[in-house]
């Protein structure tokens, strides 16, 4: 990235959480908007250690200063950060604090969803497992109708709608846990349109992924992201 890139830790030992922000959000995000609360019984047991991390949004997905080519090929760079140096640093802080490596969970809301689940489509033999909430899972919200390879390979329900029936990622993605959930109340309506098609994919091509939608009064928002918390975290903790 040729920049300092920050991130923060909460927790002692246990599997480790990669937390991606919200949309041009930041590391400190976790803490801020007070998602922490509600691992907290979990990182304290020593269940989890969560590693927070910083996107770059406002350069990428949600730039409005960039045409479509830089933003994207920012947003790659992003990822091989992600995968190239953090990935090896979580394991290398998970190691010591746990003996041994328990795999890495992605985890995200909003915008966060759409990078927690790219990160695992993209690489489950670097990811245990996703915990995606009210993500988005194609780009057209944001780049239009603008595509490329670098679009492609960033977009789970284009790249996982022609995966072939016999790719080996198909056996290692059945074998992680996997939870994609979305409401359907107020500023869903394209979150849960996105996730009705990564469903249909999934089911379609023998993905074992979990995914739920929530009520018509769950709306997009962090209290509901609270509760959806609370209701799945346990089953990649325990």
């Amino acid at each position: 990235m040729n920049r300092e890139m920050e991130f923060k830790i909460y927790g002692h030992r246990g599997k480790p959480v990669l937390f991606i922000p919200c949309q041009c959000g930041r590391f400190f995000d976790f803490e801020n908007f007070k998602m922490i609360d509600h691992w907290a019984k979990w990182i304290e047991q020593g269940l989890c250690t969560v590693y927070s991390i910083d996107c770059i949004d406002n350069e990428t997905w949600a730039s409005n200063h960039w045409d479509c080519r830089r933003r994207i090929e920012q947003h790659e760079k992003w990822y091989r950060y992600v995968v190239e140096e953090m990935v090896p640093t979580i394991r290398h802080l998970s190691g010591e604090r746990n003996g041994y490596d328990q795999g890495i969970i992605t985890f995200g809301c909003s915008l966060g969803a759409m990078h927690a689940a790219n990160l695992f489509f993209r690489r489950p033999d670097l990811f245990s497992g996703v915990l995606a909430l009210s993500g988005l899972y194609d780009p057209t919200d944001y780049f239009g109708d603008y595509t490329d390879d670098l679009i492609y390979q960033n977009s789970p329900n284009y790249y996982l709608a022609n995966m072939p029936s016999d790719h080996p990622y198909i056996s290692l993605y059945n074998q992680r846990k996997m939870v994609f959930a979305v409401g359907q109340g107020a500023w869903e309506d394209v979150l849960k349109e996105s996730t009705g098609k990564l469903a249909h994919i999934l089911c379609e091509k023998g993905i074992h992924g979990q995914v739920d939608f929530w009520g018509n009064d769950v709306s997009h928002d962090w209290h509901w992201w609270y509760r959806m918390v609370e209701h799945y975290a346990p089953g990649f903790l325990y």
